[in-house]
């Protein structure tokens, strides 16, 4: 399949591989007074997370490289509590690119940024049983965490300011912008049961370019290798399945640059990131007999390789009047290239190959970006207003799995992508925005936004936002915000279809399960429609308080009401059901789901964040700091199928997935000693407890808490050196009920869900040392 090539793309590679410094972060006096500008949420320039109007965290990279995790998501995930990060194991799709989630909501709730600028999601579909079941997330494992200055995450509905997906709030990754400097690091880790050695090198350097410009490069190589929790066979005596962290081999490229430009009273500016994954996952196990191939069975290898690429290339400056421009064309492109090996064919026998290229997904995105803003210092107290016009172009498309991959119930663990209509789809999204802030008092905040969308696809989408801030005394002051939001189908969910082969009921016989795209005749006549946007509702409430110069608290409760969730239904079958699909003419299929808007639900709870900073002497401080969010959702509404009322579209395994499968509540809480040359980490998160139903019956999973601890020594200027414990408790979710039928098919190997939000791993160690001049 052709992969489209942007303008924006080209542009960079003649750069040189440049990325955007956004300049939104000034050289404050002191790191922790740059930490505090945020441009998230907001278009006024200096606004901080203390004034801003909206719940805000900014996560430092010394934060992010203290948490002692090699990738991205999981040391964001130990220090935001509003966010997620479930840990699936063994399904195909959804473990090799696992999602983030922000209030216990859907993966493609969360809209992600790169310094500014929508970031492009993951071509794979999540279609098992994993949290995030039917979406595509976007993948943070592809962003080296060297290339990070900071990251701000946004716990407000903000469809109106930056369009699609914002519902649950935005993930902001702020890229270095570092014009001198060489950082050289390694990091090597490895569990207690002496499995899941990992090893991360990684640089970053600096660069001066033009008269005040810059190029920022970073790279790193990132070597996991697999972790194994499952329990002794029981039909076998032995160690058969694989269940834990799969294996992986990573290697990411950045590049930030701007290059003044005198005569534009501007510069330009460019954004590259490049990665490539390579990852095996281990969904199941041949049985001894089962295969003339594997006369003592064998476990089968899912492969994808994955190609990520992001590019902005962008000039901003300074017109007249004092009114500012950012015009910029974000490109991104992904694909999911999937191989099978240690598998087979059963109905080849013994002619049955036992490596298959099992097809590719792919996605692109192309956005053109053009914001003006101005301040208003002459209006009342002052103010900012910002307008402008968003375009972007979505490619998705489905690669069809070799012959073999396909033939019968396909390749054993992961059969080829088959397509029942070629995937080879498209969109537009035109959009128009207006963002405006005004103090009509020194003491009042108020905001607007509104914004219209266009879709070539479904249609209008039409949201807006408003919010206020009060300061009632120095060191008190209030908030709050109501928006309406919306998030677009994706393309994977609106295009997806394949034909695969599962085993069903007591007696696992083989039946063929096609996932069909929403416009395929067959599913119209079993209930689907054209997908619709989901909508929202959002209000948040609450007060930040500075009672000292060092401590700061904000509590905000929110309520977020979300209209027809999409969500993948049931596989629908019977005699109603084979019906429809012989007058279609489909005699391949006898079970069928689709992607509708099936759900109403309503999630409500707050926010809770504290910091302290204090002195013990001229060498020495500390840092304290504490978060706390509960975040239930409940399931208003389920929609009936207009077609077979019978058949329902959703059981309770999916509604799990969707609604209870994420902790109820989180709590993270972090205390540092700095005494020079010394400083340690004290982390610890607890996790709410959840329902799933993983193997059979609904399960509640019980709250969990685990402590991470890291000490630094800086050896001189130049150098230092960290270790760490992870989890120091040893510990571990909940079992599966072992009490269940479906659990002793697995000879009770299966010891552990795919929602876990912790991990299988344990007790790990992880040491670093870090050359910085």
């Amino acid at each position: 399949m052709a992969k489209p090539v942007s303008a924006g793309f080209l542009s960079a590679a003649a750069l040189v591989a440049a990325a955007s410094s956004n300049a939104q972060i000034a050289n404050a006096q002191g790191e922790s007074a740059v930490r505090e500008v945020i441009v998230t949420g907001t278009r006024a320039p200096g606004r901080t997370a203390i004034t801003s109007t909206a719940p805000i965290d900014v996560i430092s990279s010394e934060a992010i490289q203290t948490a002692g995790y090699p990738d991205l998501a999981s040391a964001l995930e130990a220090t935001e509590p509003s966010l997620n990060f479930p840990h699936a194991q063994t399904t195909p799709t959804s473990a090799n690119t696992r999602p983030i989630t922000l209030r216990g909501l859907s993966p493609d709730e969360t809209l992600v940024l790169v310094d500014g600028k929508r970031w492009h999601s993951s071509a794979v579909l999540n279609t098992n049983f994993a949290v995030g079941r039917g979406t595509a997330p976007v993948d943070l494992s592809t962003i080296p965490e060297a290339a990070i200055d900071h990251v701000e995450v946004l716990k407000d509905g903000a469809a109106a300011q930056y369009g699609s997906d914002a519902i649950a709030g935005v993930v902001n990754i702020i890229l270095k912008t570092n014009s001198s400097g060489t950082m050289v690091q390694s990091q090597a880790g490895v569990t207690e049961r002496g499995d899941g050695a990992n090893g991360l090198v990684s640089f970053n350097q600096g660069l001066p370019l033009g008269d005040g410009g810059h190029l920022t490069l970073t790279g790193d190589v990132l070597a996991q290798e697999k972790t194994n929790r499952s329990a002794i066979d029981q039909r076998f005596g032995r160690r058969t399945y694989i269940v834990g962290d799969p294996q992986a081999l990573q290697l990411d490229f950045a590049a930030t640059a701007a290059y003044p430009l005198t005569v534009l009273q501007g510069e330009i500016y460019n954004d590259l990131i490049v990665a490539r994954k390579d990852s095996a996952d281990t969904p199941t196990f041949i049985v001894p007999g089962a295969s003339p191939l594997y006369p003592n069975g064998s476990v089968p290898r899912v492969e994808p390789i994955i190609y990520d690429v992001g590019d902005t290339i962008g000039l901003r400056g300074l017109l007249g009047g004092g009114v500012q421009y950012d015009l910029s064309n974000s490109f991104g492109f992904t694909t999911a290239d999937f191989g099978v090996s240690h598998s087979d064919v059963v109905a080849l026998g013994a002619a049955s190959p036992t490596n298959f290229d099992a097809g590719t997904e792919e996605y692109d995105q192309d956005v053109v970006d053009l914001t003006f803003t101005r301040a208003l210092p002459e209006i009342l107290s002052g103010g900012n207003i910002a307008a402008g016009g968003e375009f972007r172009n979505e490619h998705y498309g489905i690669g069809r799995g070799d012959v073999a991959s396909t033939t019968a119930a396909g390749s054993v663990s992961f059969p080829g992508l088959n397509p029942f209509n070629p995937v080879d789809a498209s969109r537009t999204d035109g959009a128009a925005f207006v963002d405006l802030e005004l103090k009509p008092l020194r003491w009042i905040t108020l905001g607007a936004a509104g914004r219209y969308d266009h879709y070539s696809d479904f249609g209008d989408a039409k949201t807006g936002k408003v919010s206020a801030r009060i300061e009632a005394a120095p060191w008190l002051a209030f908030r709050g915000s109501y928006s309406t939001g919306f998030r677009a189908p994706s393309l994977q969910q609106e295009d997806y279809n394949s034909v695969t082969v599962v085993a069903n009921g007591a007696n696992k016989a083989l039946v063929n399960v096609g996932t069909f795209e929403v416009a395929n005749p067959a599913a119209r006549a079993l209930g689907a429609s054209s997908l619709r946007p989901e909508t929202s509702h959002d209000a948040t409430a609450g007060a930040v308080l500075t009672p000292l110069k060092n401590l700061s608290i904000s509590l905000d409760a929110f309520r977020i009401g979300i209209d027809n969730r999409i969500a993948l239904s049931n596989a629908l079958s019977g005699a109603a059901v084979s019906g429809i699909l012989a007058a279609n003419n489909i005699t391949n299929v006898q079970q069928v789901a689709f992607f509708t808007n099936g759900l109403n639900t309503l999630t409500e709870g707050f926010d809770l964040s504290a910091n302290y900073r204090g002195d013990l002497g001229p060498k020495a401080d500390y840092v304290l700091a504490l978060g706390y969010e509960i975040s239930p959702t409940k399931v208003r509404s389920v929609a009936t199928n207009p077609v077979l009322p019978a058949l329902p579209l959703f059981s309770a395994h999916p509604i799990l997935v969707l609604a209870d499968a994420q902790p109820t509540n989180k709590l993270t809480g972090a205390a540092t000693l700095n005494f020079a040359p010394f400083s340690t980490t004290l982390d610890v998160i607890r996790y709410g407890h959840y329902v799933d139903a993983p193997i059979s019956a609904a399960q509640t999973f019980s709250a969990k808490t685990i402590t991470n601890l890291s000490a630094t020594w800086r050896v001189n200027p130049a150098l230092e050196l960290t270790a760490g414990v992870l989890n120091i408790g040893d510990v571990y979710p909940d079992k599966l009920n072992q009490l269940s039928l479906a659990y002793a098919s697995f000879g009770n190997a299966l010891i552990y869900g795919e929602e876990s939000p912790m991990g299988t791993d344990g007790r790990a160690y992880f040491i670093r040392l870090t050359y910085q001049r």
